[in-house]
Formats: structure tokens, sequence, C-alpha cells
């Protein structure tokens, strides 16, 4: 159960901040409980979900520890390629419904790779992949932006700044 005050991530929408919690009677008089969610990244913007939400997955943001550990183990994520377009893109879709933060920086460095192999030889990705890796980096830019407290378009310098080979 969150509390109010709560970052957490929801679905594709994003960091969200438990603005309250409502206890709502439904038409058969049943007293149902509910977040009201405020998304961070887009304003006058305000959800309610019922605490009891299967549908949609929510989790709390990663604490500050974890977006460190995500961003220093990021060489290691593996690459992971379908070269059925149609199976690419369900799983790739199923990955990225899932909001889960190892599944999008997958995404992001598999669909990375095959951009740059393609632009070697002269060639695009698709549009489902171009589209599935913006919207996997936007959900980790702004995750990794409100738990280190900037920008989501200052991630990535602050990704690179904390990847090079210093030791």
């Amino acid at each position: 159960m969150f509390e109010v005050n709560d970052y957490v991530m929801y679905g594709m929408t994003g960091v969200c901040k438990v603005i309250d919690i409502k206890k709502e009677k439904l038409m058969d008089d049943v007293l149902k409980e509910y977040y009201v969610l405020s998304p961070v990244y887009s304003k006058n913007t305000v959800i309610k979900i019922p605490v009891d939400n299967k549908k949609i997955p929510i989790r709390k943001v990663l604490s500050e520890g974890e977006v460190d550990l995500a961003i220093n183990n990021m060489n290691d994520t593996e690459c992971l390629w379908i070269n059925d377009d149609k199976l690419r893109n369900e799983k790739f879709k199923a990955m990225l419904k899932s909001g889960e933060c190892d599944n999008l920086m997958t995404l992001v460095k598999s669909i990375y790779s095959n951009k740059c192999d393609k632009q070697s030889n002269g060639k695009k990705i698709g549009k489902n992949d171009e589209e599935i890796m913006q919207t996997a980096e936007k959900l980790l830019n702004e995750e990794f932006a409100t738990v280190l407290d900037i920008s989501p378009e200052s991630v990535k310098s602050y990704i690179k700044s904390h990847t090079s080979d210093e030791d």
C-alpha cells in the first residue's frame, strides 16, 4: 500500500505522486478505496485508480541506490532481439507495459543496438521499434530524474558521467 506523497511508476503514464487516498461509494453502495495520482511530468492531470487495481502495473519508484546500481549495471544488460517483427513487437510491448526498470533498460539497449547496426548499413529501424524505444527511454528518464532530483533531459549526461571508465 502506498501513502500520500509517495512517488510511484504508474503504467505508461510514468512517475506520479500520490496526492490522496480516498474512499468512495460505488453504485452498489460498496465502499472502494482509491489512490489519487498526479503525474509529475504532465501537469493539470489527476488519475484516480482503485487501490486493488490489477490491470495497470503500479510500483514505488526506485531508490537512489537502486538507480545508481541500474546505471552501473547498464553495460551488463543483455540485448534481446527477435527477428520476427510481429513476435518482437508483441514481446517488446509486453516488456514495456510491465513497467519494470530492467525490462525498460533491455528495450532501450536492444533497440538502440539494432538501430546502430542498421544505420551502419544505411537502413532505418521500424516505426514500432522506434516508438517502443522512445517510450521506454522516456519512462526511464523520468524515473531517474525524479529520484536523482534532476531534469529528464539531464539524465543522459548524468548516466554518461557515471559510467565512464574512471577506475
